[in-house]
């Protein structure tokens, strides 16, 4: 009809233009779905799930999983030279697996004895273990490691090699009964240490070998007492789980009193013995500050006896806080003496009673495992109460004066005889008179090749009876 519109055109536009809006819009859209896929970074997706496939091929074609322990650990830049797990290892391998290699290396061994060979297996070597049904194999391997402006350092390090099937036995119990069992071997085979602390520069150890000759059965002291200390340290060496159980440090306390020459420092080498441990002595007098008896505490390794000798002669510990309240009593009242202001000079002392009361039984206890704390003094009665108490020095051992059946154990040990015409007498006197076992041995002892039982125990009369005599003129002239 006249004057109606033509369709055709309108729709041909409208075709147009949603063509023109599609082409615009596929630019855009494929900008937005391109940075969707860079978030969802596709290419890692693709190479992760490729690592898979590789990881589930190479399983399928050699089912064999490998650990490696290490000789050094990285600790940032630093490298610690003997990790731990590594030496453990290597005494294992050495002790039994290393009996069937063909090729060993002989090193000097670097805690037992002088004239001990340690075997080892030499780059390359590989054995065979047998554990709970599995097979396993070691082998021995070594590299260099790049050093900031040196040489390179020769790293070794063991590979364990295992079937995935013993996955579990592996992780779970092999490798912890290989670092028990070298453990062990470890500790039988080495030759113990005495340390003494240093502190020219920075607070360290030196060392020397202990062989100190002292046991129990030469220790002159009452059968009971020396079988209940012995007792005592059997229980704490064997306690490990009881201390894990009531939530203690596994550490114990000991303090020796007595006066001088009652055995102290015999006890501290008998009790290293028995248990078999290291000696750490410290010398507070010389430690410069906390901070530096704190790192010395922390180096000290398990299975150790940490000796504090003459504990009451270490500034500002005896009896410390009552000390300054008189020196500051009597300062305040000025009628500060000689003797107040020597006992407050020891308020600046370079180790205080708190700092050692922190590393007794704070948290830094809690550093080592398996450790005897020994204090001696001479003068018990002056140490400050908070030091000594129980939890801190757990058992007091008094170290007496000499009686009758110490003395009996010395004359046989010195002299062979388990009796005597003399021993009456020796008795009587030892009642009434003290004498320290090191002042009797000293009469005991033969000084010429005439000396025998009957003059030396002549000799020991003769001193307790002279010693009787002083004590009647002192009480006759006070």
């Amino acid at each position: 009809m006249a004057g109606e519109a033509d369709p055709v055109p309108t729709a041909a536009w409208w075709s147009w233009f949603n063509s023109v809006l599609v082409l615009s819009l596929i630019p855009w859209l494929s900008a937005v779905a391109w940075g969707n896929l860079q978030r969802l970074q596709l290419h890692h997706l693709v190479g992760r799930r490729a690592s898979r496939r590789v990881r589930w091929l190479a399983a399928f074609i050699d089912p064999y999983l490998t650990v490696t322990i290490d000789e050094h650990e990285s600790t940032g830049r630093m490298m610690r030279r003997g990790d731990a797990y590594y030496e453990e290892v290597k005494a294992y391998l050495g002790a039994s697996c290393s009996r069937t290699a063909r090729h060993l290396r002989a090193e000097g061994a670097r805690d037992a004895a002088a004239d001990r060979l340690v075997l080892s297996m030499i780059d390359g070597e590989e054995v065979a273990d047998h554990f709970g049904g599995a097979t396993v194999w070691w082998s021995a391997h070594s590299r260099t490691a790049a050093r900031n402006g040196g040489a390179g350092l020769e790293e070794r390090y063991f590979k364990l090699h295992y079937h995935e099937r013993h996955r579990e036995v592996v992780l779970d119990s092999y490798l912890a009964f290989v670092q028990q069992r070298g453990r062990d071997i470890m500790v039988n085979s080495r030759q113990r240490k005495l340390y003494t602390s240093v502190s020219d520069h920075r607070a360290g150890w030196s060392q020397v070998t202990f062989k100190h000759p002292m046991k129990f059965d030469k220790l002159a002291m009452d059968p009971a007492t020396k079988k209940e200390i012995m007792d005592d340290l059997d229980t704490f060496k064997n306690g490990k789980e009881h201390y894990e159980r009531v939530g203690k440090a596994w550490k114990r306390g000991y303090l020796l009193h007595g006066p001088p020459g009652t055995g102290k420092s015999s006890m501290i080498a008998a009790m290293a013995n028995h248990l078999e441990y290291d000696v750490y002595i410290i010398e507070l007098t010389s430690v410069k500050s906390n901070s530096d008896l704190q790192r010395l505490l922390m180096e000290i390794k398990s299975k150790a006896v940490v000796v504090i000798e003459d504990i009451d002669c270490s500034l500002d510990l005896t009896g410390a806080r009552e000390k300054k309240k008189r020196a500051a009593d009597d300062t305040k009242n000025g009628t500060s003496t000689s003797s107040s202001a020597a006992e407050a000079d020891t308020a600046g002392s370079k180790v205080t009673l708190s700092g050692l009361l922190n590393v007794v039984d704070g948290l830094l206890s809690a550093c080592g495992e398996e450790q005897v704390i020994v204090f001696t003094t001479n003068h018990v009665e002056e140490l400050d109460r908070a030091l000594i108490r129980r939890g801190r020095m757990d058992k007091h051992i008094k170290m007496p004066y000499c009686g009758f059946e110490a003395f009996r154990f010395l004359a046989e040990k010195e002299l062979g005889v388990g009796s005597h015409e003399l021993f009456g007498a020796v008795r009587a006197l030892l009642g009434e008179v003290d004498m320290t076992p090191a002042d009797v041995i000293e009469e005991l002892t033969p000084k010429s090749k005439d000396d025998d039982a009957d003059s030396c125990l002549a000799a020991l009369v003769k001193a307790l009876e002279k010693a009787k005599e002083e004590k009647a003129n002192r009480g006759s002239s006070a």
